[in-house]
């Protein structure tokens, strides 16, 4: 490949005459110019174009068998937040399939850490966040998040409304595994975390804290450790959950207008 082909492709891709989806050659030759370019409209637009076209299976095998994912991975070094956010949706896309996951899995701990260091509320912000809700779907690199709990709890509280809810998307998934439990319940957390519990709250945060809470709970079960025993220190979310306070929040719940919110209610304390 001759720079003069790479200045007439990077004119082509400026001009977004690639929208479409590339076939394996096309993907090849846009992975070669992300890695010999600096010019950050390029990459920012080869980077949009590869994360369009990671969207389809096919083409999330593709990228990794030309050894894109760590070309991709790369680019969430980059100081401008426009291009870091562009491969983190990029590496999202391919997070979908398990094998590409192998590999997305090496970028977890830095993009833990700077999801707390990204301005708040932030596209790039959520855009690591949904990388990380991705990673967790299934049980394989959720303990790479353990170190990291109590800042995402703190997140959630921080946080505007969609930052709200993608936290507790990605504390769902942790929720969901037993292996989890003991990390999540041991975490530190602000008391104002019950305010999720609160009447008035959106029901996509309402529904989605109570389903965690559930989820806890039904872990508990799965372990044969009932709620009221195991040691966990003053301040975690262990003393929220299982403390009186929250009871009267689930107790003043089950009058909830939404039967979805009652139904969960019902779920975690049968005898509400």
């Amino acid at each position: 490949m001759n720079f003069k082909w790479l200045s007439s492709y990077a004119e082509d891709l400026t001009d977004g005459s690639y929208d479409e989806v590339l076939n394996a050659k096309q993907l090849e030759k846009l992975l070669y110019l992300l890695e010999l370019t600096d010019d950050p409209i390029i990459v920012e637009k080869a980077l949009v174009t590869l994360g369009n076209n990671a969207a389809f299976s096919a083409n999330q095998a593709i990228i990794r068998e030309l050894g894109g994912i760590p070309i991709i991975g790369n680019k969430i070094n980059s100081l401008n937040h426009s291009i870091k956010e562009k491969a983190l949706n990029a590496l999202n896309n391919l997070s979908v399939n398990v094998e590409n996951q192998v590999k997305i899995k090496v970028y977890v701990q830095r993009v833990c850490e700077d999801v707390f260091a990204d301005p708040l509320n932030s596209a790039v912000q959520l855009a690591g966040l949904r990388l990380l809700t991705n990673m967790t779907v299934t049980n394989d690199y959720q303990h790479l998040l353990s170190s990291y709990i109590t800042g995402l709890l703190h997140l959630s509280l921080i946080g505007n409304g969609s930052t709200k809810v993608q936290v507790l998307k990605l504390l769902l998934n942790l929720s969901e595994n037993p292996a989890m439990t003991e990390g999540l319940l041991s975490a530190q957390v602000d008391s104002s975390f019950l305010s999720f519990f609160d009447g008035h709250i959106a029901n996509e945060i309402l529904l989605r804290a109570l389903t965690l809470f559930q989820n806890i709970n039904n872990c508990l079960r799965v372990e044969g450790c009932p709620a009221g025993q195991p040691p966990f220190a003053k301040g975690s979310l262990f003393s929220l959950l299982y403390g009186e306070d929250c009871a009267q929040k689930m107790r003043a719940l089950a009058h909830h207008h939404d039967v979805d919110v009652k139904e969960k209610v019902l779920a975690i304390m049968p005898k509400v």
